[in-house]
């Protein structure tokens, strides 16, 4: 399987007034992440889980001030959050909901799970349904093999995926409630809110015989 190259990168002109790395979260990073390395810079990657659990993607003028607040250039930002996949850079639906395709997904029908989610619900990879509820995403490996096809709802793990039962599963998904924007893909935030899901187990789906 091939890896697939991207430019998830576009240019913004900012629009907001208000920062997105707010006092409680520079005084979290100052108090407990950065005393932790030995240069700011390795204190990335946590200061981006903390703006997508606030905002549920990384919004561009959040790529600045991160620059600016570990005195790093844009570039090094970009870069970083560019890579990972886990991070987006787009509002997505209350739900993102990723599809794993690596070779032991790829080999167990995953393009059964994404055909299937694309026939209910009338959505492609990197789209979101017409009621803004859910975005689905074709990810890399997810690291649970032995579970393919796995999907992940908001951070929590799917897997063993028959296409039918998993397409109705995201079909049933109770509408979150909106806060602004802290409302779109929260997957942090949401993840206890989704039907058997809890915060510390794996719940692959179970399927007679």
């Amino acid at each position: 399987m091939a890896w697939i190259v991207e430019n998830r990168l576009k240019a913004y002109t900012p629009t907001r007034a208000e920062p997105y790395l707010t006092d409680t979260m520079r005084k979290t990073m100052e108090d407990t992440y950065l005393l932790r390395y030995p240069r700011k810079q390795a204190a990335l990657l946590p200061l981006f889980h903390m703006v997508m659990h606030e905002y549920g993607y990384i919004p561009a003028g959040a790529i600045d001030e991160a620059a600016a607040f570990l005195g790093i250039t844009q570039a090094q930002v970009q870069d970083a959050v560019s890579f990972y996949e886990e991070f987006r850079l787009q509002p997505s639906g209350q739900y993102a909901v990723q599809v794993c395709r690596s070779i032991s997904c790829e080999l167990a029908g995953h393009e059964a799970v994404l055909g299937k989610v694309r026939e209910l619900l009338g959505t492609d990879p990197e789209e979101t349904t017409e009621d803004g509820k859910i975005t689905v995403f074709a990810v890399e490996c997810l690291g649970a093999c032995e579970q393919a096809p796995c999907a992940l709802i908001n951070g929590k793990l799917r897997g063993n995926l028959r296409p039918e039962s998993f397409a109705q599963e995201l079909q049933q998904l109770p509408p979150l409630p909106q806060h602004g924007d802290h409302s779109a893909g929260n997957g942090a935030a949401h993840a206890a809110k989704i039907p058997g899901a809890t915060a510390s187990k794996v719940e692959p789906e179970v399927h007679g015989h």
